[in-house]
């Protein structure tokens, strides 16, 4: 019987990519969207919104996997938002027999995590919360054209002729490529091996913040770029340093600097006996971001 897999935020940065992956390889899809009018994707589009749990219930009849691609980083109650969306996205998916949830989480040891990734873990639990077994996969930095964490990159890089950072910089993380993040997302989806079950996915690299500038710097601009670590610059007013310098939403961008001042790298590579393959170089997964970028007609 054919899989049903409905896509929540099938929009956005990692949706529309997802979905596009499971439509080529002949899965039916379900797209949620608010504005389903709009929606020019492949996939069967479908009207729901998680902060409305009334209308979760026609878009998850029949669906078989549900990926939950949803938070609310833009809110400054984002943790009360997103604990009220998991719950009623989790109860919703029960009563429509939906067999398993896909949600793509926070890397981090439970013991020390930001608001942001806390909200993360909470949203794991419950989705799970009316009996629906839910797949996680738990990832740090993903690099993409079009992800928020990157275009905070990028911008630096291009924006900045020298880097005053703050000391959170020298933390350590894991980046990873969006193709990664996509093949692994498509990859337990309906695997009897990865139902009810939590991964860890990263690039092959645990890189320092100031790393990962320095080489998106020789990339994007043909030269590194000199860096001047500062130790008095704290998460909020590194904050307003990015509202300065790039277009990311203030609140969006003090939430993600939050997350920023703790290590989250890989300790569990058991994902690679689920979906085997090599995850991409953190070169390469900017090499990608930056071409698909001027494909998309804008300059580096």
């Amino acid at each position: 019987m054919e899989t049903t897999v409905l896509v929540t935020g099938a929009t956005g940065f990692i949706g529309r990519r997802l979905v596009s992956e499971l439509t080529e390889a002949g899965t039916r899809v379900r797209a949620m969207t608010r504005r389903p009018d709009d929606y020019d994707g492949p996939g069967e589009p479908v009207k729901a919104d998680v902060n409305e749990p009334d209308s979760l219930t026609a878009a998850l009849e029949g669906v078989d996997v549900a990926v939950y691609l949803v938070h609310s980083l833009d809110h400054d109650d984002f943790e009360e938002r997103d604990a009220r969306a998991a719950r009623s996205f989790g109860a919703a998916a029960a009563r429509a027999g939906t067999r398993q949830i896909v949600y793509l989480g926070g890397l981090g040891d439970d013991g020390d995590l930001s608001p942001h990734l806390r909200s993360r873990r909470e949203v794991e639990s419950l989705l799970g919360e009316a009996g629906v077994p839910v797949t996680t996969l738990r990832a740090a930095i993903v690099v993409g054209h079009g992800g928020v964490s990157w275009e905070l990159t990028r911008q630096l890089v291009k924006n900045l002729p020298a880097m005053v950072v703050p000391r959170w910089t020298a933390t350590r993380t894991q980046p990873i490529a969006v193709d990664d993040v996509i093949r692994y997302l498509a990859g337990v989806i309906d695997n009897p091996d990865a139902i009810g079950k939590t991964f860890e996915i990263g690039g092959p690299e645990a890189m320092t913040y100031v790393d990962m500038l320095t080489v998106a710097s020789e990339l994007a601009n043909g030269r590194s770029i000199p860096v001047v670590p500062v130790p008095v610059l704290t998460p909020r007013l590194s904050s307003y340093w990015l509202a300065l310098v790039t277009d990311v939403d203030l609140t969006t961008g003090r939430n993600l600097i939050d997350s920023m001042t703790t290590e989250v790298v890989v300790q569990d590579r058991r994902i690679l006996d689920v979906v085997p393959g090599e995850p991409l170089p953190y070169r390469e997964a900017v090499r990608r971001a930056l071409a698909e970028r001027l494909a998309d007609g804008k300059a580096v």
